[in-house]
């Protein structure tokens, strides 16, 4: 049996949730001054905001919570059914 090493079974998508969007628009905030305040390029939190991440590192998940002053879980959620295609 082959794994991938990311934990997701092959062709069944992961059921992580990013919601970066509402956290920016609830600050009324851009991704280009989320880049400026974390250090993180706007092409990788693109990635995030839009679902296609594949692993987020710690360090970026500490500056993006500093930044917007929120927790883990209000960036990332696991829905119960569905997601979107790993």
């Amino acid at each position: 049996m082959s794994r991938r090493g990311d934990g997701a079974e092959p062709g069944r998508p992961h059921r992580v949730e990013c919601h970066l969007s509402a956290l920016l628009d609830a600050r009324d905030m851009t991704l280009v001054q989320l880049a400026e305040a974390t250090g993180v390029t706007v092409a990788n939190l693109s990635v995030l905001k839009n679902g296609h991440a594949r692993a987020v590192r710690y360090s970026t998940l500490t500056a993006i919570c500093e930044a917007l002053d929120c927790q883990p879980g209000d960036l990332l959620t696991v829905s119960e059914a569905g997601g979107r295609p790993g």
